[in-house]
């Protein structure tokens, strides 16, 4: 956001001089409780699917889906505003940065639900025979993110030597549309392991999709990427999350996010016993503080077993289990 005269969106304030705190936390409220599917008409612009026929849902049919802003969102929106906003001071066109006097507190870590070890498996029986079985089953077995799934190219893998080359994410933009993007960070940029089973799942997945450029013909478009649609072009983020919904109640699972498959990778290894560092890296977090911070309550929930399985050793009443083991939920409002 460029430092100028006017912040035209901002409430109803129109010069910059007259901004004050209480306008910048009343809009950042307005934010928070604003369902952006609503604001920006989401559903009302999407076209019907084109292989289910099924036409938009939700605010399009009047049925509010309650598409809210997260918090951390919310913190990054002011963190951009008081960045305009400070470059406004150093060019002395305000003579203070009112945004600074806003407090959005930290946000904590979001609660997650990630899928135990039977339903893991339950997951991958039932995904078997399904177009997309081979994302699904490369998802829950590495914790690439969704943008980084439907960015993969067929040139980023390594059958030979059993590996997968991140270096990219697909995503869909307000500006751009559906385009591809750097990693999310420089650390998300990197080469990991594929297991044996995904390279078998893979090599399946080629063969179908060498099978539906035949069937299209002309009509096939080229992208190269390895996940696409019948008439291989990129697959829309948010088909894949209605595709992976409805694997979800076809199998009888509770609902979680498709991100959520990223949270089972890393709990079950924590689980497995596996090095914090050795997921920090297969994860692609930035730094292992980032991992440690995420996982906090799956290590202590591992530290309470050990305690327990020593307990049980030298004879003793079992360590209780307060409820903070679990991270809470954000949804506090800005102060």
């Amino acid at each position: 956001m460029r430092a100028c005269s006017k912040l035209s969106k901002l409430g109803r304030v129109t010069e910059l001089a007259k901004l004050t705190a209480k306008n910048i936390r009343t809009w950042l409220n307005e934010l928070r409780t604003i369902c952006q599917c609503c604001a920006h008409g989401i559903d009302a612009r999407r076209k019907p699917d084109t292989q289910t026929g099924r036409r938009p849902r939700c605010c399009a049919l009047g049925h509010c889906c309650r598409k809210h802003l997260s918090p951390l969102t919310l913190a990054y929106i002011h963190s951009l505003l008081k960045s305009a906003l400070e470059h406004a001071v150093r060019e002395e066109e305000i003579p203070r940065n009112v945004a600074r006097n806003v407090r959005t507190g930290t946000p904590r870590p979001r609660r997650f639900n990630p899928l135990t070890a039977d339903e893991a498996r339950h997951f991958l029986a039932a995904a078997q025979g399904h177009r997309h079985a081979a994302l699904f089953e490369l998802a829950l077995r590495t914790g690439l993110r969704k943008g980084e799934l439907l960015g993969l190219r067929w040139e980023d893998l390594d059958f030979d030597g059993h590996t997968a080359s991140i270096r990219r994410t697909l995503q869909r933009t307000r500006s751009q549309g559906l385009v591809t993007l750097p990693t999310k960070t420089i650390s998300s940029e990197r080469r990991i392991a594929l297991p044996t089973s995904c390279v078998t799942s893979l090599h399946a997945h080629r063969t179908l999709q060498n099978r539906e450029r035949e069937q299209t013909g002309s009509r096939w478009q080229g992208s190269g990427y390895v996940f696409t649609r019948t008439d291989g072009h990129p697959i829309e983020p948010a088909t894949l999350t209605r595709h992976f919904n409805a694997l979800l109640r076809d199998a009888h699972l509770r609902p979680i996010r498709f991100h959520d498959l990223r949270h089972s990778t890393a709990t079950l290894l924590l689980e497995q016993g596996v090095e914090l560092f050795v997921i920090k890296e297969l994860l692609g977090h930035a730094h292992i503080g980032v991992t440690a911070t995420v996982y906090a309550h799956v290590r202590l929930r591992l530290q309470r077993n050990a305690i327990d399985t020593l307990t049980t050793t030298l004879g003793g009443p079992e360590t209780a289990r307060p409820d903070g083991d679990e991270p809470p939920p954000q949804n506090a409002l800005v102060r």
